[in-house]
């Protein structure tokens, strides 16, 4: 896919999630969310450092362990998160992006990614993210369809097995799924989560 499609199908991809959270003020952030073993004030402080990592891997400074660091929620945890947001997006838009490799350790601390790999690894985890926040809160989601495909094939690439089972995999190991089960359930299962939860 070429990069300027994945970097707008990201684009779209996190502005959905800064929209669940569109007028969430109060938050409880003890509140549980699909991700295991995190409530969602630690969901939402991953989600914002991860955009500031990955930022900061599209400004040539991934390699720094401080931009991969949560900070705890401060008092709008919200707002941190939009802000966070807009900074990926605005990074991954510079027209010098698509030459670079990324420097992404929490993914490997051997190897450099091309952009649009790395971009492709932010799409997908907030197609999921969005989600997870929006079951947190009880909210509606429904993926984008114009996002839908390529989601799914690029969740159909990310390796699954024994690798998942690893403290800090960013997925659970797969679940069965019906290949005529809705995009976004298929996305979900294929990445550890139950399109049900939490039942």
């Amino acid at each position: 896919m070429a990069i300027d499609d994945l970097r707008d199908l990201d684009r779209r991809a996190v502005r959905a999630s800064v929209d669940v959270l569109t007028g969430a003020a109060g938050l409880d952030l003890t509140r549980p969310t699909p991700c295991a073993g995190w409530n969602l004030g630690e969901l939402l402080a991953h989600m914002t450092v991860q955009h500031h990592g990955f930022a900061a891997a599209a400004e040539g400074n991934g390699a720094d362990p401080a931009v991969w660091r949560p900070a705890p929620p401060g008092a709008d945890p919200v707002g941190a998160y939009v802000a966070a947001a807009d900074r990926v997006v605005t990074a991954f838009a510079d027209p010098a992006v698509p030459e670079r490799t990324l420097v992404l350790p929490e993914i490997s601390d051997r190897l450099t990614f091309p952009a649009a790999q790395a971009i492709g690894f932010h799409f997908i985890d907030y197609v999921v993210h969005g989600w997870d926040l929006a079951r947190a809160l009880g909210r509606p989601y429904e993926l984008d369809p114009e996002l839908a495909p390529a989601a799914l094939a690029v969740a159909r690439q990310v390796p699954d097995g024994e690798r998942r089972l690893r403290p800090g995999a960013s997925f659970a190991p797969g679940l069965p799924v019906s290949p005529d089960a809705p995009v976004l359930d298929q996305i979900l299962a294929l990445l550890g989560r139950s399109p049900a939860w939490p039942d």
